[in-house]
């Protein structure tokens, strides 16, 4: 591109947005609650992060706040270095109270773990938080808005939705730079100017919550919040216009701004009369007897109502369904395709860890987790700032009286009960173990597949550190033919063997694979089941034939799978789901998927 195509260019669409989503922020970032902002860290967003560190007050706090913070520096605690000087409890004030009337960047929020992101949206919604650390207990100030950094890849990843239901606003900066800049927002003055009348700004008419209310619930938002932060944007925009009433036009700014970015859906389209409704009107009128109508004298003609005003009334829109057009007019495309496809954005953001098992208490090696008092025992370590923390408001009781004459520094007395000892925690192995219906004509189907999945769950194995195991059962029996195992070439070799045909054990199978799965718990791991089966068993436990006997046996046992607290999943191989099928994962409180398609692939991914 040439230096005058870049001239003439016409500015970017989103920075006249960004520009007005700061200036709003700016007026109040509490009442307004965040920003969540995707994409990495550009010259624009810290364009725009400059822009907002103008607009808001003198002496307004901005912090950021690395996503491995932990509590002593989010909340805050005791001030060791003056606690131990004063010979008293001294608070420390964290991030929280620090940023009081300000603003708290989070980047990379999509990594923020869901306790930090709990106690933050406590702090946002009630303006302050109650204090309890090392013997303390304050109350401490926290009015602040937030700033959500989302540099996630892919849609699997976002920020804690705690976190993002609190924000008013979203913005989209991948793909901007410095030459998307263009023009400036108001001044300090007129944005203190705008927040000193909002007290006093209302609506023009009261049809107008509805029509915000209705809005929200033709997108698919349940919550309230979305609704109140459109409405308090609203009146917002009408005090920086300065005028005393919100009028639709603010209100449907609001709505393009507030809630197109969070809908979960299209609004569904109005209902068309049907043509049988439609005529059944005039038949009625034609079959009217037409003596009936001749002898009848006709109604004296009444005052004629004011037909002014009737077309006035006419004519002014429905605010709802204003609101609804200018919602659906502000999404993006490929949002509006995912929408009517009905494909629901991940909300809750990735679990960690899809591999790893539940976390366990480990003396030596791990994440650290918290400190606990006790013994000193050979192996642990010791905590030395949380002991010296909890030496630190008796030292004036312990310091002894000094010789007359004496010099040098005080010394610090700490006790056996002070001692503070590390905790960590660490994942255990996980173990998955597949149970393969190996009956039926259509078995080869299901055994080529079930090789596939234990392949690519092998290979994600030396990754997660998990374990896979292989249960088969046709016939009159069932048996483990791959034992717990990370070994890819072993895996191979059991697996080119295993051959299909025969009666369906369906009970025996169940068995069989909670039995290993117990086993594999006793060893200290987090065994999971998968079953691949259409869940029509006919031989039961003693090895009899009768579909009747064999389900109400394979029932039995998948209530003792679900009696074990041991996560399953069903999943369903016949050409149609089947309520029979979705029974037994009931019973074994498992995740159903009717799978009438199955790949290796799919079974991987569940």
């Amino acid at each position: 591109m040439t230096q005058e195509a870049q001239t003439d260019s016409v500015p970017c669409a989103a920075w006249p947005e960004a520009l007005l989503i700061a200036t709003l922020f700016a007026m109040d970032p509490h009442g307004l609650g965040g920003i969540s902002i995707k994409g990495r860290s550009s010259p624009f967003f810290d364009a725009w992060l400059d822009l907002l560190r103008e607009l808001l007050p003198e002496g307004a706090p901005l912090r950021r706040c690395p996503v491995q913070t932990g509590d002593d520096r989010l909340l805050g605690g005791l001030d060791l270095a003056t606690s131990l000087a004063l010979g008293q409890p001294v608070v420390q004030r964290g991030l929280l109270s620090e940023v009081d009337g300000g603003v708290l960047v989070l980047p990379m929020a999509e990594r923020l773990s869901s306790a930090t992101a709990a106690r933050i949206a406590a702090a946002l919604d009630e303006g302050q938080f109650q204090l309890e650390r090392d013997g303390l207990t304050s109350l401490l100030p926290a009015r602040f808005g937030l700033i959500l950094l989302d540099e996630s890849i892919g849609p699997e990843e976002s920020p804690p939705f705690a976190l993002l239901e609190r924000c008013s606003f979203r913005l989209d900066g991948n793909g901007l730079g410095l030459a998307d800049l263009a023009g400036d927002g108001l001044s300090l003055e007129d944005i203190q100017r705008a927040k000193a009348a909002l007290p006093s700004v209302g609506l023009e008419q009261d049809a107008l919550v509805d029509a915000i209310c209705e809005a929200a619930q033709a997108f698919g938002l349940p919550s309230a919040r979305p609704a109140l932060l459109c409405l308090r944007v609203a009146r917002m925009v009408a005090a920086l216009d300065g005028r005393k009433a919100a009028s639709l036009g603010d209100v449907t700014l609001a709505a393009q701004l507030v809630l197109a970015p969070q809908a979960l859906q299209l609004p569904p389209p109005p209902e068309e009369p049907t043509p049988d409704e439609a005529d059944q009107q005039p038949e009625n009128q034609d079959e009217a007897d037409p003596a009936e109508a001749e002898s009848e004298p006709a109604p004296p003609p009444e005052t004629p109502p004011d037909t002014q005003a009737e077309a006035e009334a006419k004519n002014q829109p429905n605010p709802s369904e204003v609101l609804v057009d200018a919602v659906k007019s502000a999404l993006p495309a490929e949002l509006i395709a995912a929408l009517g496809s009905q494909a629901k954005p991940n909300r809750q953001g990735r679990a960690s860890g899809s591999g790893g098992g539940a976390m366990q208490k480990s003396p030596l090696r791990g994440r650290p987790i918290r400190s606990r008092s006790g013994t000193l025992k050979p192996g642990e370590r010791l905590n030395i700032i949380e002991t010296l923390r909890a030496a630190a408001p008796w030292q004036k009781l312990r310091r002894r009286p000094q010789a007359e004459g004496a010099t040098g520094m005080k010394r610090i007395e700490v006790r056996k009960s002070d001692f503070r000892i590390r905790c960590f925690a660490q994942p255990k192995e996980a173990t998955t173990i597949l149970v393969v219906d190996a009956s039926g004509s259509s078995a080869f189907q299901r055994l080529a597949e079930a090789k596939g999945a234990v392949e690519l769950l092998l290979a994600q194995a030396y990754v997660d550190r998990s374990r896979v195991a292989l249960v088969a059962f046709r016939n009159e029996t069932a048996e483990v033919l791959l034992p717990p195992t990370r070994s890819l070439a072993r895996a191979r070799r059991q697996l080119s063997d295993l051959a299909g045909g025969g009666g369906t054990p369906l009970a025996a199978g169940i068995d069989t694979a909670l039995m290993l799965a117990l086993a594999e718990k006793a060893k200290g791991r987090t065994p999971r089941l998968l079953f691949l089966t259409d869940g029509r068993g006919n031989i039961g436990r003693e090895g009899k034939a009768g579909r009747a006997v064999a389900m109400a046996d394979a029932l039995l046992a998948a209530r003792a799978v679900g009696l074990s607290d041991i996560a399953a999943v069903h999943i369903d191989t016949s050409p149609f789901p089947r309520p029979g099928a979705r029974e037994l994962a009931e019973a074994m409180r498992a995740i159903y998927a009717p799978l009438p398609y199955l790949n290796a692939q799919a079974i991987s991914a569940i």
